[in-house]
């Protein structure tokens, strides 16, 4: 009786880690990036769309390769996929790669040291077992599926790792391909584990722009959600001077204010923020200073401008549309862009597919419509043209 009731439960527990392994990972992405569809009051006028369906579009920030789904496929759940880009419109989107994110993660300070929740959301997606205990390797298996999706439908998807690349994908859709360019890049730099080389590793993968950090300090420096403003480290100079020798786009998104002014201070930087809002009309810790913003534009570099609330105080198209305004009166038309941040564990009021909810709301905000082709894709157009490997 004690054997079969031993084997009974075993049986039980059996079932109960299949069902989470299958159900537990979907279910979470559900919770953090739920689907969302703008209610009627937000459709795009005949006029709105008809701009949209001419814009050549662009978005700095989405995170869907951390949650193991094949995006060739229309999802159910989350905010990208290959088709719901189409439907919006997209030219070029960046697919980032998350790779580690400290437990109880906020805005005003993490220890590098606290338990990650990327390790066991890899484990239970069965992700290959190289993955679950190496950020590098967690960082190519992410790259690796979207090479994998990229061979798979090349008429659809076509990875971006030259200037001449990122033109054929134009020229493509110029002659009527709906064919999405994607850049792939990292959330953080600690998948270089502390070692140089390794950049070489992650550019052979297809890496082309790269945060320095993220939610914790790491090898490069101090995080902007850290433990003090620590600045830029030596092996944090040398990551920066490799990437600008390679191509690659320096992102600061997650970064220190001194590590900030750090890597601004540095001889021919051009930075960007990938995914944030503007202090001066958001006035919230994950947004920097105005005057740092300024300072990147200054040197050349692109804003993106988030789709959630904590970057830009509301939860509809009217104020994202509010935070590109501010950008572009804080530091000009020609360094704004988009910076959806789309399942980053954000609440986007719309998913990709109806994009065009966004240039209604920047037509209403009273920005032209040179200003609203420059910010929908423009000037991450011109930014890419000028940076990436020729």
């Amino acid at each position: 009786m004690v054997r079969k009731l031993l084997i009974g439960l075993l049986g039980l527990i059996s079932l109960a880690v299949i069902a989470v392994l299958i159900w537990g990972p979907a279910y979470v992405e559900r919770q953090l990036n739920p689907l969302t569809t703008p209610p009627e009051g937000w459709p795009a006028s005949a006029e709105a769309q008809a701009l949209h369906d001419r814009l050549v579009i662009g978005d700095w920030h989405a995170d869907p390769l951390l949650w193991d789904r094949d995006l060739l496929d229309r999802g159910v759940r989350g905010h990208t996929d290959i088709p719901r880009l189409a439907e919006g419109n997209v030219a070029v989107q960046v697919f980032t790669t998350v790779t580690k994110s400290p437990r109880g993660q906020n805005y005003s300070e993490n220890s590098a040291e606290a338990p990650d929740n990327i390790t066991p959301l890899f484990i239970g997606q069965l992700r290959p077992v190289r993955a679950w205990f190496s950020l590098k390797e967690r960082a190519l298996v992410q790259a690796e599926a979207l090479r994998d999706m990229a061979e798979a439908a090349p008429d659809r998807l076509s990875l971006i790792l030259t200037r001449a690349d990122l033109q054929a994908v134009l020229d493509r859709r110029a002659q009527g391909e709906p064919v999405l360019g994607a850049v792939l890049g990292s959330e953080g730099g600690h998948p270089l584990e502390g070692e140089i080389a390794n950049l070489d590793v992650l550019y052979d993968a297809g890496f082309r722009l790269m945060g320095l950090t993220h939610f914790f300090d790491n090898e490069l420096g101090g995080s902007l959600h850290g433990q003090g403003d620590k600045g830029l480290t030596e092996f944090g100079r040398q990551v920066v001077l490799a990437m600008m020798a390679k191509g690659m786009v320096i992102d600061l998104a997650h970064a220190s204010p001194q590590v900030v002014r750090d890597v601004l201070a540095m001889e021919g930087t051009q930075p960007i923020i990938s995914h944030t809002g503007i202090h001066g009309q958001c006035q919230t810790p994950r947004n920097f200073t105005d005057d740092l913003m300024q300072a990147v534009a200054q040197k050349g570099g692109v804003i993106g401008i988030g789709f959630w609330a904590d970057v830009v105080c509301g939860k509809t198209p009217a104020d994202i549309a509010a935070g590109i305004r501010a950008a572009i009166a804080l530091v000009g038309e020609d360094h704004v862009s988009l910076g959806s941040d789309y399942d980053g564990s954000v609440d986007a009021p719309f998913d990709v597919a109806h994009l065009s909810a966004l240039t209604q709301a920047l037509i209403d905000a009273g920005l032209t419509e040179d200003q609203i082709a420059k910010v929908m894709g423009g000037n991450m157009m011109r930014y890419l043209a000028e940076t990436l490997p020729e």
